[in-house]
C-alpha cells in the first residue's frame, strides 16, 4: 500500500494512518466506534447531545484541532436530533442507524484496501480509477463503490475528515459540521429539511446497502496539444463550424432530475463542486446533492474547476423526494430510483457540473465572456470517446468554412423579412422541434440514438446571466459536441417564453453551429458597446416584438 501513488495523494485528507502496508484507525477511535456499534444500551449514546460528545472525543483521538469544527455544530446537532426530528425517528436513528454507521466506519480501512486492489485490476483497461486527488488540469476518473461512498459520507457526518490543507489545495469543506451549525446561527426550515434528506439516505443504506458503483471524472479541454485530449477551441473554430444544430426540445414545466431520456443532466454548479450544499445553499446544485447524497463524495477529492474544466459524475442513486426551492425546499419522503444499470455497475444517471460566470453584467457580451461560457458548456457536454473527431475538427488549418457562405447580414436579413410575413400566432412547425407542456415520461424521440443533454437556465437566476444568450450558447455547445438532442427546461421563465418560436425559425433556415455563433457574436458586440439594449430574440426576429413587448432588461448591466 505504501507504494500506491493514488493513496499517497489522498491520504493527507483521510482520518486514517498507513503503517505496515495497512490502513487503520487509531486504537482509541476503534474502541469508540466499537462501543457505538453495540447500540445505545451499551454505549449510552441516545441523544444528539451525547452523540456530539462521542464525535468530539474521536476527533481528539485523531488530533483534529478544536478550531477546525464549527462552534455552533454541537448545539445544531443536538437541536436536530433531540428537538426537530420526530421522537420515533430519533429513536430509530440511535438504536439502528448509528450502530450500523459505526460498523461501516470500522470497515473503512478494509473497504479502501479492497478498492485499491480492484483499481489495480483496472475497472477500465489501461485507465487509473483509484481514489486520489484529481488535480486541476489533470483529466482523470475515479470509480467508487456505493458502499465505500457510504463509509466516506459517514466520516463526513461524524466530522472526522482533517481540514488542514484543504483550502490551500482548493478543495471544498466536506465535514457536515457547518450544515448542523446552520440550525443554530441562522435557522431556516429549508436547512432542517436538507438534513432530513441526509438522515434518510443513511437510514436507507443501513437497511439495505446498495451494491453499485459511481464514477467521478474531471474533464479538461487541453490548453496545449495532447494526443489524448480535446483542445480548448479558439473563436475561429466556433465561427467556421459547419456542424448542424442538434434537435432542440423545450419543456416549460418539470425538473431536470425527473427526465427519462438517455442524457447527461446539467448541474448549474459552483466552481467548487457542491457549492453551498453543506452550508446554507438550497438552489439547483445544492438540492441535487441532497437528494443524491453520493455526489457529496466528490467534494472530498475534486479541487475547484478552472475555466477549461468540467466534472461528470455517473451512477449516483436518488434517495429522496422533495418539494419547493430555496427557502421553500422540503424533504417529501422516500424515492425509489429505477434508473437502469450500465455494464460498469453504474446507474444511468449522468450529471455534469459546469460553473457559469457569476454576475457578469456586460462582460458576458464581450468576446472573452462568450468564449469562456461556450467552452465551459462544451467541456461538460463533450464525449471523450469522440476525442479523435474533435481533434480533427479543431485543427485551425483544417477548419471548414460555413458551407453556403451566408454572411451575418444575410442571416439577419432573414429575420427581418421572412418572419414578418409569418403569422406569429401559428409558429412554423418543423419535425425536428417539439414543445412539451410537461414531462411526458416517454423517450425524447424514437429515432434519436446516443446520449443527449438535459439542461435549463444555467448561469441565470442568482448568477445573473442572460437567459436567452445562455440558451443559445448551450445549444451551440451541445451541437458541436455531437450530442443528438438538447432538452431544455425553461422553468416558466418569462424571458424564454418565445424560445420555441425562435428555435423553430433557426432550424427551419438550416443554420449551422458557425452561423448561430456568428450572429450571436454580432448581437453581443452590439450589446456590449451599447448599440442595442433589446434582448436577443427580439433583435434577431423583430416581429416578435408585437407579442413579446421586447422583455427589456432584467439583466443588471
Amino acid at each position: 500500500m505504501e507504494n500506491k501513488e493514488d493513496l499517497k495523494s489522498i491520504l493527507p485528507f483521510l482520518p486514517l494512518s498507513l503503517s505496515s502496508s495497512s490502513l487503520s484507525w487509531p486504537p482509541p477511535v476503534v474502541e469508540a466506534l466499537s462501543t457505538l456499534s453495540k447500540g445505545p444500551h451499551h454505549s449510552k449514546i441516545n441523544s444528539g447531545e451525547l452523540l456530539f460528545i462521542a464525535i468530539f472525543d474521536m476527533r481528539n483521538s485523531l488530533s483534529l484541532p478544536e478550531f477546525s469544527i464549527d462552534a455552533y455544530a454541537s448545539r445544531g446537532l443536538a437541536f436536530f436530533f433531540d428537538h426537530l426530528l420526530p421522537r420515533d425517528e430519533a429513536a430509530k436513528w440511535f438504536e439502528e442507524v448509528v450502530p450500523q454507521l459505526a460498523n461501516l466506519l470500522l470497515r473503512l480501512p478494509s473497504l479502501l484496501e479492497t478498492h485499491y486492489e480492484n483499481a489495480d485490476d483496472g475497472v477500465l483497461k489501461g485507465v487509473k480509477t483509484g481514489l486520489r486527488l484529481l488535480e486541476s488540469q489533470e483529466p482523470g476518473i475515479v470509480f467508487l463503490s456505493q458502499e465505500l461512498i457510504g463509509a466516506l459520507l459517514a466520516c463526513a457526518l461524524f466530522c472526522l475528515f482533517p481540514t488542514r490543507n484543504r483550502g490551500s489545495s482548493h478543495l471544498p469543506m466536506v465535514n457536515f459540521d457547518h450544515l448542523f451549525a446552520c440550525l443554530q446561527d441562522h435557522y431556516e426550515e429549508a436547512y432542517e429539511h436538507k438534513l432530513k434528506c441526509i438522515v434518510h439516505y443513511f437510514g436507507r443504506i443501513c437497511s439495505s446497502m446498495p451494491e453499485g458503483y459511481v464514477s467521478f471524472e474531471r474533464k479538461v479541454l487541453s490548453l496545449e496539444y495532447s494526443p489524448s485530449c480535446i483542445p480548448y477551441p479558439k473563436e475561429k473554430v466556433w465561427s467556421q463550424s459547419n456542424i448542424s444544430l442538434c434537435h432542440f426540445e423545450i419543456s416549460i414545466s418539470g425538473l431536470i432530475e425527473d427526465q427519462s431520456c438517455d442524457a447527461i443532466e446539467v448541474d448549474f454548479a459552483n466552481m467548487y463542486l457542491g457549492g453551498g450544499a453543506l452550508v446554507r445553499g438550497c438552489v439547483q446544485e445544492e438540492i441535487r446533492f441532497m437528494i443524491n447524497p453520493e455526489l457529496i463524495a466528490g467534494m472530498l477529492f475534486l479541487p475547484c474547476m478552472a475555466d477549461n474544466e468540467a466534472i461528470e459524475i455517473v451512477g449516483t442513486e436518488r434517495f429522496s423526494s422533495y418539494t419547493g426551492y430555496a427557502s421553500s425546499f422540503r424533504f417529501n419522503g422516500d424515492y425509489v430510483d429505477k434508473k437502469d444499470i450500465d455494464v460498469l455497475g453504474r446507474r444511468k444517471t449522468r450529471i455534469v457540473a459546469i460553473d457559469a460566470l457569476c454576475r457578469p453584467g456586460k462582460s458576458q457580451y464581450r468576446r472573452e465572456g462568450l468564449l469562456r461560457e461556450i467552452n465551459k458548456a462544451f467541456c461538460g457536454f463533450m464525449d471523450q470517446c469522440k476525442c479523435h473527431q474533435h481533434q480533427q475538427l479543431f485543427k485551425d488549418d483544417k477548419a471548414v468554412n460555413i458551407t453556403d457562405g451566408r454572411s451575418i447580414d444575410n442571416l439577419l436579413l432573414l429575420g427581418h423579412t421572412s418572419t414578418s410575413s409569418q403569422p406569429t400566432e401559428e409558429p412554423l412547425r418543423n419535425p425536428l422541434i417539439r414543445n412539451r407542456e410537461g414531462h411526458s415520461g416517454q423517450p425524447l424521440v424514437d429515432d434519436h440514438h446516443g446520449i443527449g443533454v438535459v439542461t435549463g437556465n444555467w448561469g441565470c437566476g442568482a448568477f445573473g446571466g442572460d437567459p436567452q444568450l445562455k440558451a443559445m450558447l448551450q445549444w451551440i455547445a451541445a451541437s458541436q459536441a455531437m450530442r443528438p438532442f438538447i432538452l431544455y427546461y425553461t422553468f416558466g421563465l418569462e424571458a424564454l417564453q418565445m424560445l420555441n418560436q425562435v428555435t423553430q425559425w433557426i432550424v427551419s433556415h438550416k443554420w449551422t453551429v458557425g452561423e448561430l455563433w456568428n450572429v450571436l457574436a454580432e448581437y453581443s458586440s452590439q450589446r456590449s458597446r451599447g448599440a442595442t439594449s433589446i434582448r436577443f430574440f427580439n433583435w434577431l426576429l423583430p416581429s416578435l416584438s408585437s407579442r413579446d413587448t421586447m422583455l427589456n432588461d432584467s439583466i443588471d448591466d
